[in-house]
């Protein structure tokens, strides 16, 4: 699937797919990577090292520094898929080093997929294997 690279990089792993939006402030805990937002369907999921799939982000600016002590805690995903990516979540990203696109019809990954993300300076490829 072809993508809009939000910021560089390559990762791969295992798809943690949300239909919903994901709120970073208060929907997931910096220091674990663990789902805390109550009634998200990825309430109790980490997110560390699999490759996070969702619309597009939701909330408070400080969801940018969330996304960025994930990686400072080694808790990160090791890469963000979007619909359409947000400034909160492109911020974010940038900050933590998260190789991150756009553009991608989310409905055809599931969780569980394996992903790999290539992304370059302008284009992207989100492959499923």
């Amino acid at each position: 699937m072809k993508a809009r690279a939000i910021y560089p990089g390559e990762a791969e792993g295992e798809a943690l797919v949300s239909p919903e939006p994901i709120g970073f402030y208060g929907g997931i805990d910096a220091a674990t990577g663990v789902v805390i937002e109550k009634g998200s369907p990825l309430e109790g999921e980490c997110v560390k090292g699999r490759v996070l799939v969702f619309p597009c982000g939701k909330g408070s600016t400080v969801g940018s520094y969330v996304i960025y002590g994930l990686q400072k805690n080694g808790v990160a995903p090791a890469a963000i898929i979007n619909r359409e990516t947000e400034t909160i979540v492109a911020t974010g990203a940038i900050l933590a080093g998260i190789p991150c696109v756009d553009g991608v019809d989310i409905e055809h990954i599931s969780s569980g997929d394996t992903v790999r993300v290539v992304a370059g300076e302008r284009e992207a490829e989100v492959i499923l294997k």
